[in-house]
C-alpha cells in the first residue's frame, strides 16, 4: 500500500518531546526512518529492533544512530528524554511499558502510536467512518507523486501482526501502569498513548 499510515503521524509524534532534550530511544525501529527523523532533530538516538534485516538495512542508509538488534523486553536500557514506540508495541506484551517508564528522565516522555480494536463510538466514528474515505484519498495523493519520481521505494518487508486488545483494554492498562497518560484515537487505525515521568518539572511542547 502506497500509503504509510505510521509515517503519516511523525510529525504529532515529533511535536510530543518535550523541550530540551537530548536522548531518545525508537522501539521497533524498522529500517529507521523515524529514528533518523529524531536525530535529525538534533537528538543523540539509539534504536532497538528484533529484526536483523531491518537493522541491517537501518545501519546501510547511513546516521548517527546508535542500531542495536534486540529485544527490548530483555535489552539493556539507559535513561531517555523521549522514548517513542510505533506500531510495536502490539508485538510486545503491553506490560512492557513499564520497563520503558522506568528508563525515562525526570520529565522525559514516552510516545506510543499503537494499534488496538475499537469500543467506543469515539473509535468507531474515526476509525469506521472518517478513516476509509480519508486513507482513498491520501493513497491516491502519495501513488501519483511516486509515479512521478519513479515509483514507490521498496524496502525491508515490514512484519504484521494482528492485535488482540482493545481500546478499552489500552484505556484500563494505560491508567493502571502509566497514571496521568493520556489515550485518545486517530484517524488512521492508530491511538496516540503519551505519558510524561512526573519524577521533574521539564517543559513539554505544545501539540
Amino acid at each position: 500500500m502506497p500509503f504509510d499510515h505510521n509515517h503519516h503521524y511523525h510529525p504529532l509524534l515529533l511535536r510530543q518531546m518535550p523541550a530540551g532534550a537530548r536522548r531518545a530511544l525508537d522501539v521497533g525501529c524498522g529500517t529507521g526512518r523515524f529514528a533518523r527523523r529524531l536525530a535529525g532533530a538534533g537528538l543523540e538516538v539509539e534504536a532497538v529492533d528484533p529484526d536483523g534485516d531491518a537493522i541491517a538495512a537501518a545501519r546501510a542508509l547511513g546516521g548517527n544512530i546508535r542500531y542495536r538488534q534486540e529485544d527490548i523486553t530483555a535489552a539493556g536500557l539507559g535513561r531517555y528524554d523521549l522514548i517513542t514506540c510505533l506500531a510495536s508495541l502490539h508485538h510486545l506484551p503491553f506490560s512492557t511499558v513499564t520497563r520503558l517508564r522506568d528508563a525515562l528522565t525526570p520529565g522525559g516522555v514516552l510516545v506510543v502510536l499503537g494499534l488496538a480494536k475499537p469500543r467506543s463510538a469515539a473509535d468507531f466514528g474515526k476509525w469506521l467512518v472518517l478513516g476509509p474515505p480519508l486513507n482513498l484519498a491520501a493513497r491516491a495523493v502519495v501513488a501519483a507523486g511516486e509515479r512521478l519520481n519513479g515509483g514507490p521505494d521498496r524496502t525491508v518487508p515490514v512484519r504484521v501482526r494482528d492485535w488482540d486488545m482493545t481500546m478499552t483494554d489500552v484505556r484500563r492498562e494505560s491508567a493502571r501502569l502509566l497514571p496521568g497518560s493520556t489515550v485518545r484515537p486517530l484517524v488512521f487505525w492508530r491511538y496516540l498513548l503519551v505519558y510524561v515521568n512526573a519524577g521533574g518539572t521539564a517543559p513539554r511542547r505544545r501539540r
